[in-house]
């Protein structure tokens, strides 16, 4: 079973933008899915490239998650159909530290303010170069999560919300 383990964390200082190798622009939607549900469903598209992915619920920092290539004409009718209303924009940054790579968010539109550093390790208790301009961990905080941005934006957060 294919898994996802990641870490979020916000930013302390810019100085990450001096170390990006290269930034690509994303527009993702969400499928509604019962209130209850711990899942999420997802349509990506990014340059010439768009995915179907499917997250199960978070233990920890690990979930499922099965990722599929579709056509970009497949992912625009469902951004205009089906994720409608439930999307977000945001560009990606790629900036290298050790052996792995960390994927900077800065989020657009309803969320713009926003900049969350990820990063993808094999296991849980992997160890990693933890760079300067890295601020506090905000993993576990589901309020974090794309899937809950597109319901509730950074904009529109209370200033508790904010606070870590």
């Amino acid at each position: 079973m294919p898994v996802e383990t990641e870490r979020k964390f916000l930013l302390a200082d810019p100085s990450w933008k001096k170390e990006v190798t290269r930034s690509v622009h994303f527009h993702q939607g969400y499928f509604p899915l019962a209130a209850e549900s711990r899942t999420t469903i997802r349509v990506r598209m990014a340059d010439q490239s768009a995915w179907l992915t499917i997250k199960g619920p978070a233990s920890g920092c690990t979930r499922i998650e099965y990722e599929y290539e579709i056509p970009c004409r497949d992912a625009s009718e469902l951004l205009a159909g089906p994720a409608a209303g439930r999307s977000l924009e945001k560009i990606r940054h790629y900036v290298p530290a050790g052996p792995f790579v960390w994927e900077i968010d800065e989020f657009l539109g309803k969320n713009a303010g926003l900049t969350v550093a990820e990063i993808e390790l094999p296991a849980e208790d992997t160890p990693f170069i933890r760079p300067a301009w890295l601020g506090k961990e905000v993993t576990e905080l589901p309020r974090f999560r794309n899937s809950r941005l597109v319901l509730h934006p950074w904009t529109e957060w209370s200033d508790a919300e904010k606070a870590i």
